[in-house]
């Protein structure tokens, strides 16, 4: 294991989501004739499947949304259904997306995409083509609802299954109070390239799925979460929650203060394995999860190999988890010492942004 320089510990304080400011309609978008770069937003934009709101779907107020707008915009969604995929581009930031209501469970945002679903120009989308909602821009805050790719793992017309319900590629990433639901490769948390920083701070969520279901190169804290295991479409019980690709001297994934359940099997699940993606010997992938409850799901090796990649050459380990998956250190179940676990805490993988 290696571990970090110890820094001042910093407290997370304050609102995750910034507070919505004041209507304004959608006729307020732009300012007229004013260069795409200067042009004003509307500070909230109102989604409505009614035709209450501004725009019926939430694709069509991320399109209203002037590029490179230097002030935050809240994109307030009604509760309903929104059968759609939705992209957020990179010269798009400072966006806040927010659920009307208190529950995640309100507001969804689901399509059906996997890696292998055919493009209607040609080809087929790749994994992280077959996100529903994915997210390329910097500061991005989501809160009070859900993302699913509800793809049907049992279509045998297609054998590429993987398929994504939130993909983030920026820094700066908030996720507050969501759901991410699907089955292989749900939430894919990542970074625009392998030597840019993606730092996601993701609170009080339900993330679910049962194959590399949390993966990709992003420096990620997920904390008082629910991690929940599902089975596979022939009813089995057999997966992996991490599979990180983190670059070598970067973060990797801190799961903190979570539980790891779900109703299969006992011990059929690993907590995770070490992608290198493209066969990449450079990267150093890494997740550690500590003070979480772990459910008798959870293997009592927890850890396993990837690609021809050993775990043990990579970063993983556990601190002080609780519950019927939980168990002693050995060489196969590493546990950090107290005073590594002190730099292990999230404001180590936070750096100077406070969410």
């Amino acid at each position: 294991m290696s571990t970090t320089d110890r820094r001042p510990r910093r407290r997370l304080t304050g609102p995750l989501i910034s507070a919505p400011l004041a209507l304004v309609t959608g006729a307020a978008l732009m300012a007229a004739g004013a260069p795409a770069a200067h042009a004003k937003a509307a500070a909230t934009i109102v989604v409505a499947k009614d035709g209450s709101g501004n725009y019926t779907t939430v694709q069509a107020a991320v399109d209203a949304v002037p590029a490179n707008n230097p002030s935050a915009v809240t994109i307030s969604v009604k509760p309903g259904t929104y059968r759609e995929t939705v992209k957020i581009p990179g010269n798009k930031p400072h966006i806040r997306l927010v659920g009307t209501t208190s529950s995640k469970n309100d507001v969804t945002i689901v399509y059906n995409n996997a890696s292998g679903t055919p493009k209607p120009g040609g080809g087929t989308y790749g994994t992280s083509g077959s996100a529903t909602f994915a997210v390329e821009a910097d500061d991005f805050q989501a809160r009070n609802l859900q993302f699913v790719n509800d793809f049907n793992e049992a279509n045998t017309s297609i054998t590429d299954k993987q398929a994504v319900a939130l993909r983030t590629a920026g820094d700066k990433i908030v996720l507050d109070n969501i759901g991410a639901l699907g089955d292989q490769d749900t939430l894919l948390l990542d970074s625009a390239s392998k030597d840019k920083v993606g730092r996601v701070y993701v609170n009080n969520a339900w993330i679910q799925g049962n194959v590399d279901f949390i993966f990709g190169r992003a420096s990620a804290v997920i904390t008082k979460s629910t991690i929940r295991l599902v089975k596979r479409y022939d009813g089995s019980s057999a997966g992996y929650v991490a599979a990180p690709s983190t670059a070598a001297g970067k973060h990797g994934f801190l799961i903190i203060n979570s539980n790891v359940t779900g109703d299969v099997s006992d011990r059929s699940h690993y907590l995770g394995r070490p992608w290198h993606a493209g066969g990449d010997a450079s990267l150093d992938p890494q997740t550690v999860v500590r003070n979480t409850s772990l459910s008798a799901a959870v293997r009592t090796t927890p850890w396993t190999d990837m690609s021809g990649f050993s775990w043990k050459d990579d970063r993983f380990a556990e601190y002080k988890n609780t519950g019927a998956g939980s168990g002693p250190a050995s060489t196969d179940r590493p546990q950090l010492s107290d005073s590594q676990a002190a730099d292990y805490e999230i404001a180590d993988w936070l750096g100077d942004w406070t969410p």
